[in-house]
């Protein structure tokens, strides 16, 4: 497979990084020499220094022979001219970054395919859609339904008051079958637990359950029960405008934007939330519109910097449940050592969205965790895979790799290393980063 990506800024980088990892063909174009630096000479990759919109540039890339072209340069309009010149130059198809969601609706997506566009992205509702998931619930970090609805990822942050602590995977403790524990995140290392591997104080757990054993794993982890009734928003982003969009109508929301103009259109565009024209780093205005009876703070400005403070003034007010977004991919470790809850990148969710396109047919949906060098895949078996030869301890998946559940007719079942996959089943695999091309042998017919 040969792609072409436009933009070497974080989300065309970070593409092409993983991308380089595969036998894929890999070119990167941008044109700043200073953006694509001596990735070719650290990655196996193609970098070259031209315009997007060159038809010259992008016939001398052989763009005629790309099986895939994505532009995600910042600009919008230079990523759908961009993709428009490589489909008649014979690129088989194109993927454009947008910044205008009235592209996304239903209704708009065969106009864009008759022009020539396949796919496009917009990298503020896909965080939008995040925050939107961990904001259903108080208690955990992140939320994420899995297998239709018959499957909850909860993420859960290991405070004092957790009956797992200290308990190895080996002791017995987890074999009540109600959930299963598929990853770790400990520091700056994603830990796929084995016998042996014991929970800790301050560890984030990565458990899948079925709806009905979610109290139980609140209770087992120590966590009182809150609903979240009032948010407020740091900054009028367009990720914080889809955000309210698409959260219930009976919450108390409030946004506040220190720019005047952005404020009088956010209040145009929604009904329900609060406008506030203030400067949302200044603690007398958080504590005059009440941040200390707030349920979540949610920090979206276009400075990571910002949100990471803001979050962790926030947090000295009390409220329990922060997230923020940050820009800058070398902050997020930094900012979760910080315990700042929820940490977000639209770039990475962005990267990682392009990237689940392009796995084999088997895999259902592909769910990236910006908080961790992992993700959680769902397949299909198929008959005759390998996945359904023998029990799931015998079939020798790599070792990074864990099975946490399957969807049988339906139904969420938690499985075991003696449970066997049959043809039909959706299985959800939580794997590292680099692991997720090697499952394809264990589905395919």
């Amino acid at each position: 497979m040969r792609i072409i990506i436009a933009g070497a800024g974080e989300v065309g980088t970070h593409l092409a990084k993983l991308l380089s990892r595969e036998d894929i063909d890999v070119s990167l174009l941008d044109e700043r020499a200073e953006r694509l630096g001596d990735l070719s000479n650290n990655y196996d990759m193609l970098t070259k220094v031209g315009s997007p919109t060159s038809i010259h540039d992008l016939k001398d890339m052989a763009v005629k022979d790309a099986d895939l072209f994505i532009a995600v340069t910042p600009q919008e309009a230079e990523n759908m001219t961009a993709c428009l010149i490589a489909k008649k130059l014979g690129a088989k198809k194109a993927l454009a970054r947008i910044d205008n969601y009235e592209y996304l609706l239903p209704e708009n997506k065969r106009f864009f395919e008759d022009m020539g566009l396949n796919h496009l992205i917009y990298p503020e509702f896909l965080a939008a859609e995040e925050i939107v998931e961990s904001l259903k619930t108080n208690w955990m970090r992140y939320h994420l339904t899995l297998g239709n609805g018959a499957l909850e990822l909860c993420v859960v942050k290991i405070r004092e008051g957790a009956s797992v602590i200290g308990k190895s995977f080996d002791s017995g403790i987890y074999n009540h079958g109600r959930f299963r524990i598929v990853a770790i995140k400990r520091d700056n290392e994603t830990i796929i637990p084995r016998g042996t591997d014991v929970v800790m104080l301050g560890d984030i757990l990565y458990v899948v359950c079925t709806n009905e054993n979610m109290e139980f794993l609140r209770e087992t982890m120590g966590k009182p029960h809150r609903d979240i009734k009032n948010i407020i928003f740091f900054g009028g982003s367009r990720i914080a405008q889809k955000t309210v969009q698409n959260l219930p109508s009976d919450l108390n929301i409030k946004i506040i934007e220190i720019d005047h103009e952005r404020c009088v259109s956010l209040s145009e565009k929604l009904s329900n939330a609060l406008i506030i024209n203030a400067d949302g780093s200044d603690m007398d205005v958080l504590k005059e519109e009440g941040i200390q009876d707030t349920d979540a703070f949610v920090a979206v400005t276009e400075n990571s910097e910002a949100n990471i403070f803001a979050c962790l003034a926030a947090k000295r007010f009390g409220v329990r449940k922060t997230i923020a977004e940050i820009e800058n991919i070398d902050y997020i470790s930094m900012a979760e050592g910080l315990d700042i809850g929820l940490a977000l990148n639209k770039k990475t969710i962005t990267a990682s969205y392009i990237y689940q396109m392009l796995l084999n047919a088997s895999v259902v949906d592909v769910h990236n965790l910006t908080s961790a060098d992992a993700q959680i895949v769902e397949l299909n078996a198929l008959e005759h895979s390998r996945i359904t030869r023998l029990k799931i301890k015998d079939v020798g998946l790599p070792r990074d790799t864990n099975i946490g559940a399957i969807v049988r007719a339906g139904e969420g079942i938690l499985v075991n290393g003696d449970t066997q996959v049959i043809p039909g089943d959706r299985v959800i695999v939580f794997c590292k980063s680099h692991v997720i091309r090697y499952l394809d042998k264990f589905f395919k017919e």
